[in-house]
């Protein structure tokens, strides 16, 4: 979906689509009859028809706009009916190619689905109805001719009555057409008006009418009866009334639709609302992607679910070998399945510091810890939380043991539009003072920057701290940090240069994590671990979020292990995998099953969330080789050293530094892949989670736009702090992120 499209909900107007399971089947005569039939009940309302594809104008015959903007004005006339009649079948396509049932998805109109009484019309009718359910629509009411020969409507009325309880309609059929215009228009008027008399279709409107108010009364108490039912995750309740809960009645594209009671009577009971965080960062693909819903559809009745143990499956074999080609890592050979991003992580532990404790010959009662960095989180699992420094996350969960040292580090921001590199609030002296850049390619360019010499003061203080570190005893037993972006830690952008060095310095320092006399470092091309085993949580920065399949590849080092989840699936349903080096694979292997990785999940590998995965990388992929995000990478972002992948971003240069200028309000900006992060001046002092300085913003963009032909819409935005970020899809339109940069910039006025 391009731009924001509120779907068509009116307390005043009742609107229906009218599909027809076949070309010829009397979509047109049921839509009449129904018009007709509305306004001979209810006489004091309004009743329209409308059949917006048409062979007018291809820029005007399929816009879902179109059918808004009707829709809309019918509203503004008073109570009333709308009834839009597609064209052909369900699948039929549209003058743009895009067939019907998922042209008209954005609009989320309940369905009145006109069956076919003809010799296979049973299955056509029911093929029908599943094309449409699978799409999420709502099939209110079967109607259908009575055909005396098959009787079709027998059988199908008690098939949707039994299995849906959905009521089907059947009504004598039309006169025979007549070659005689006149007296075929005659005949058909006399039909329509005998039929209207006799109120045959008057017990559906009266279904869709008491639909209709029951799905208005269900939206209006929804928050409500969640504030009195609903634990939230990550959620104060102290702090949260009723009406500040989200009622989210769809969702397709990048855009919620959402209930809103405060709306006026003609502005629609529903708005579209951006889902600005990608829905905790697992939207890749839109949302109600057809092709991840068939995925989906096509392994959940080909295996449901199968316990996986011993077991193989091809959804679970074609997605590892998909991963592993992907990363084009050549350390990773193994792929483990497990259900989400935090237990993944747990996985990547237990296998580093299994493989440290083996080669190091560490006993079972001495306590080893992990390195990473200050403000990095990898999930809410105790064994992930123990991963990261105490924080506003887990110092208050009572089995918290924070095991490890969590380096700080330099970070990326946009300032008063230069790029700038700087280090933490008191350890200029250590890291050097910020230094600027003409690009983020510049930044980027962590080859270059080492041949100028720009890593050895990272170098020089990584080696101090674990000198001290071990000075002090302490044992270690993996390296795990998230590349380039701390997501949950407050979207810090590291500088790669860092990181880069960080995992350099690890592998040639074995002696500093052992007190085995004369040990050496293992050889890069040998692609065994060394110093330490290097864990990648990949779950929010992986597959594309940043523009590219692995963001390793922006510190040109690869990691022993690494976690993928979130666009792994496009947002359908939770998979999580950890891929693994075969050195590392090793350690678990042996004649005892005591020595195996005894780690599993129920849904270990399940059937519908790998083939979704397979479907997921597919597309990205496709986009990738087809040049679906270069409109992207000409706003203004340098193009690549040869030889180099490129630095881009969904979110335009100039707006970025736009932004940075905004300096009454803005700290920083920076940019990358689809996501955008604006870190706010806290006046009051406020800082990281105590702050309260985004809370403004993102008021502004929850309130939106009220006007527009596509009906009102704003952004659902989260906050991370004194942060807010914006979140784009993979396929997010230029259009799309125009309207919402717009909003941002108004927003910080």
């Amino acid at each position: 979906m391009e731009s924001p499209l509120a779907a068509l909900l009116w307390r005043s107007l009742r609107v229906y689509q009218v599909f027809g399971a076949n070309t010829e089947v009397g979509k047109t005569v049921f839509t009449t009859l129904l018009c007709k039939s509305a306004k001979h009940n209810w006489k004091d309302e309004n009743v329209s028809f409308l059949k917006p594809v048409s062979t007018g104008p291809l820029n005007e015959a399929d816009d879902q706009s179109r059918c808004r903007e009707h829709a809309s004005e019918r509203a503004k006339a008073g109570k009333g009916w709308l009834f839009m009649e597609t064209a052909g079948g369900v699948h039929s396509p549209g003058p743009s190619g895009t067939t019907q049932a998922d042209l008209y998805t954005p609009l989320r109109a309940p369905v009145v689905l006109v069956g076919d009484a003809k010799l296979g019309g049973i299955s056509q009718t029911i093929a029908s109805f599943e094309a449409l359910r699978i799409r999420g629509y709502d099939v209110q009411s079967i109607m259908l001719f009575q055909d005396k020969k098959y009787q079709n409507y027998l059988y199908l009325a008690d098939y949707f009555s039994q299995k849906y309880n959905i009521p089907v309609m059947s009504l004598q059929e039309p006169p025979a057409r007549l070659e005689n215009e006149a007296r075929d228009v005659e005949a058909m008027k006399e039909y329509y008006e005998q039929r209207t008399e006799e109120n045959v279709v008057g017990t559906v409107l009266q279904h869709l009418d008491s639909n209709h108010t029951k799905r208005l009364a269900r939206l209006e108490s929804m928050a409500t009866k969640a504030h009195e039912t609903i634990w939230y995750p990550f959620t104060q309740h102290g702090l949260l009334p009723a009406k500040d809960i989200m009622t989210i009645d769809s969702a397709h594209g990048d855009y919620f639709q959402t209930y809103n009671s405060g709306k006026t009577q003609d502005q629609g009971a529903l708005q579209a609302s951006f889902d600005g965080s990608a829905s905790w960062w697992t939207q890749g693909l839109g949302h109600a992607n057809s092709e991840l819903t068939m995925a989906a559809a096509y392994a959940a009745g080909r295996y449901g679910h199968v316990m996986f143990a011993g077991a193989i499956h091809e959804p679970a074999l074609t997605l590892a070998e998909d991963l592993l080609r992907g990363t084009n890592n050549s350390r990773l050979t193994r792929v483990f399945y497990s259900d989400n991003g935090s237990t993944g992580t747990e996985v990547a532990v237990k296998m580093g510091l299994r493989a440290a404790r083996v080669r190091y010959g560490w006993g079972a009662d001495e306590k080893l810890g992990v390195l990473g960095l200050r403000g990095g989180y990898h999930g809410d699992t105790i064994g992930a939380m123990d991963c990261a420094e105490p924080c506003v996350y887990n110092e208050n969960i009572e089995w918290y043991e924070g095991k490890g040292y969590w380096f700080d580090y330099p970070t990326i921001l946009c300032r008063e539009g230069t790029w700038r590199v700087g280090a933490p609030e008191g350890l200029e002296a250590e890291l050097g003072r910020s230094r600027e850049y003409e690009s983020l390619r510049h930044i980027f360019d962590v080859e270059g920057r080492e041949e100028a010499g720009e890593h050895e003061i990272y170098e020089k203080f990584i080696i101090e701290k674990l000198e001290a570190l071990k000075a002090q005893g302490r044992k270690f037993g993996a390296l795990i940090m998230e590349p380039i972006v701390l997501g949950a830690g407050g979207m810090a952008f590291v500088d790669p240069l860092f990181q880069r060095t960080l995992v350099k310095v690890i592998r040639r320092s074995p002696h500093l994590f052992t007190s085995e006399a004369g040990v050496q470092p293992r050889p890069e091309s040998g692609k065994e671990w060394s110093g330490l085993p290097v864990l990648f949580d990949e779950v929010f920065t992986g597959l594309y979020r940043l523009g590219r399949f692995t963001p390793s590849t922006f510190l040109g080092v690869e990691p022993d292990v690494t976690v993928n989840a979130k666009l792994l699936t496009g947002g359908l349903v939770p998979l999580s995998t950890t891929m693994a080096s075969e050195d590392i694979f090793r350690t678990f292997r042996s004649p005892e099953k005591v020595d195996a990785l005894l780690h599993g999940h129920s849904y270990t590998a399940h059937p519908i969330g790998c083939q979704v995965g397979i479907e997921s990388l597919k597309a990205m992929r496709r986009m990738e080789r087809r040049g679906a995000w270069d409109w992207a990478k000409n706003q203004g972002w340098t193009e690549a050293k040869k030889g180099t992948e490129e630095v881009w971003s969904v979110w335009p240069r100039g707006l970025v530094e736009d932004l940075s200028r905004m300096t009454a309000r803005v700290e920083g900006v920076w940019a990358l892949g689809s996501v955008l992060a604006v870190h706010l001046r806290d006046e009051e002092g406020g800082a990281g989670y105590s702050s309260d300085a985004a809370l403004g913003l993102r008021a502004a963009l929850a309130e939106g736009e009220t006007e527009g032909r596509n009906g009102p819409w704003n952004v659902h935005a989260r906050v991370l702090g004194n942060v807010i970020y914006l979140m784009a899809s993979q396929t997010t339109t230029r259009e799309g992120v125009e309207q919402l940069s717009k909003l941002l910039v108004d927003g910080l006025r």
